[in-house]
């Protein structure tokens, strides 16, 4: 609560206002009671209609100043608990841009919806129900209780004893709640999985008619919510009638001993009202607190999952550059690589090669060789478990990650496009990008005269995920994207698969020609054969590194390879021959 408690404090002038209007609202609901019975009393039974007129009119006022307080509060609560939300979920945004990769594994994508979006209506539903009506529940029970002794002891005694024994049960369905509320997140998180993989391959569903599977899919993620939601409910729900119940009880007790005093002229008529009145407001009380101990339920097992999130470490962005960036050689340092999920089994053993500035090398190796780990390591996504990988002979640990990411261009194995049109993409690779930059970005990546060709030119909408666009065009245009950037160095993960022969070689022999250091890895020995280097790769380790011709000469690993891929066909992929 401490985090949240941190983004209220931006608030506390409107908290604070929206507090003390409740606490009016509170004032006059205690006083009500009080003023009835004393105008049954001195008014009604002595038949003064000054003493009604007097009292009642006071009465009236002070209603007209609970209604003004509780419009006020509601615009004062509105701010407070829309601002933290909105800043909750902004800093939740911006904290899941900067995670390590290894952070982004320990969230699936769908808790991760759950929590910026349920999880945070779940905190804003808590923070305004909190600064409206949560406080006065309570307090009015409490100090509801002392009014009543003081307008009548003996009578308010009953409440006394009542009163503590439902607040105590209430407590124990409390904590409670916030276990099974947890517990209903989690499964909101199963479902959301399950939606989000069915919509994004919707296609691949109808296609191999797996409609009936999803469904069964679904309704094994949605069964278990369903059970959860209710058992939680349940639980919350039973609280009221168990408290109606027992309120009722004291009061029929109330009235029972009150006839006594009344008879024995102990008591007023309007005390016996007054207590009366207290008791079932309180009664009311206890069912708004039953409903706000559901909210909050909710509400907390919701902060947890927020605070988990906002106390993640910083990563990426908290760390600072010692040494300037500068472009020259890359060189991988006996470099070694484990995922955080497998470390008995390194992606990487003890790699070392150097690539010099402009040239382009090309990484073969079959499904699980450790090509695109070695590609993640060059723009920090991952760090080396041992060894160091150095830039103009400066150890990328002591540079500005954002510095490096911003002289790397990547273009990934799946080439992903986002909402928007043709132009949005590819400046998305680069703000201050020109008319001239598009162009040129666009002939080197062969993917301008289709643009040109297009109704809207590069204002053409984009559907989601390009789903308006080919494999080889979504390629190209990744491909643009990246050299928008200028970077110093090109990644290309096997980014031109969808490419027929020709306008793969066009490509190659264009990006051969920029100044960029470029790796490019790929399953075709035709891909890449013209590169200045090859680096081979095998299971993690290097198996080879050299020119075409010199692999061919002298390495077994490689001849084997490419005699597969000769009497296959050059089509044939790594792993398919190896």
């Amino acid at each position: 609560m401490k985090t949240i408690a941190s983004y209220i404090k931006v608030y506390k002038g409107s908290a604070i206002i929206a507090l003390l209007l409740m606490v009016v609202e509170l004032i006059v609901e205690l006083l009500q009671p009080l003023i009835m019975g004393i105008i049954i009393d001195r008014g009604v039974l002595k038949q003064d209609l000054s003493a009604v007129a007097g009292w009642g009119g006071l009465l009236l006022g002070l209603s007209l100043l609970a209604f003004t307080a509780g419009i006020t509060n509601s615009f004062f609560a509105a701010n407070v608990s829309q601002g933290v939300a909105h800043n909750v979920r902004k800093d939740m945004f911006q904290r899941i841009q900067y995670f390590f990769p290894t952070q982004l594994q320990t969230y699936s994508l769908s808790t991760l919806l759950t929590r910026m979006t349920s999880d945070v209506t779940q905190l804003q539903s808590l923070l305004f129900m909190a600064m409206r009506i949560m406080l006065r529940a309570p307090l009015f029970i409490l100090f509801g209780l002392v009014m009543a002794f003081v307008v009548e002891p003996d009578l308010a005694l009953i409440l006394l004893l009542v009163v503590p024994l439902l607040l105590g049960c209430m407590i124990i369905v409390m904590t409670k709640g916030v276990k099974r509320f947890r517990s209903v997140q989690v499964k909101l998180d199963q479902v959301n999985h399950v939606i989000r993989e069915n919509l994004f391959n919707m296609r691949l569903v109808k296609a191999y008619d797996r409609g009936d599977f999803e469904q069964q899919q679904f309704q094994e993620a949605n069964g278990p919510l369903r059970k959860a939601n209710t058992k939680a409910l349940r639980l919350m729900e039973t609280t009221m009638p168990m408290i109606m119940f027992g309120m009722n009880v004291s009061l029929i007790v109330i009235l029972w001993f009150g006839s006594y005093q009344l008879n024995g002229g102990g008591t007023q008529p309007g005390e016996v009202v007054s207590v009366l009145n207290y008791g079932m407001r309180i009664m009311f009380s206890f069912g708004v607190f039953s409903f706000l101990i559901m909210l909050f339920s909710r509400g907390r097992a919701s902060i947890s999952r927020i605070e988990s999130i906002l106390k993640e470490q910083k990563g990426e962005q908290g760390q600072k550059q010692t040494a300037a960036y500068q472009a020259g050689d890359v060189t991988f340092h006996n470099v070694s690589f484990s995922y955080p999920t497998r470390t008995s089994y390194p992606a990487l053993k003890n790699i070392s090669f150097t690539v010099r500035q402009g040239e382009m090398l090309g990484i073969l190796g079959e499904t699980g060789a450790g090509k695109t780990t070695l590609a993640q390591l060059i723009p920090r996504l991952y760090g080396p478990t041992s060894g160091q990988i150095t830039f103009a002979e400066t150890n990328s640990d002591e540079l500005d990650v954002t510095e490096i990411r911003d002289k790397v261009g990547v273009v990934p194995q799946e080439a992903h496009l986002f909402s928007g049109t043709v132009r949005e993409n590819l400046l998305w690779g680069n703000p201050e990008g020109t008319e001239e930059d598009l162009r040129q970005s666009t002939m080197d990546a062969g993917i301008y005269e289709f643009i040109k060709a297009l109704p809207k030119g590069f204002d053409t909408k984009i559907g989601q995920k390009g789903v308006n666009f080919s494999g080889g065009q979504k390629q190209r245009i990744c491909i643009a994207r990246a050299l928008m950037k200028k970077p110093d160095v090109l990644i290309l993960d096997d980014s031109t698969s969808a490419l027929d022969a020709k306008t793969e070689s066009e490509i190659l022999r264009k990006l051969s020609r920029l100044p960029y250091t470029v790796f490019i890895i790929a399953q075709k020995i035709s891909s890449v054969k013209e590169a200045d280097q090859l680096l081979l790769l095998h299971e993690g380790e290097v198996q080879g590194i050299g020119t075409h011709n010199e692999l061919l000469t002298n390495n077994p690993f490689y001849q084997t390879l490419y005699e597969s891929q000769q009497q296959k066909g050059a089509g044939n992929y790594v792993e398919n021959s190896y």
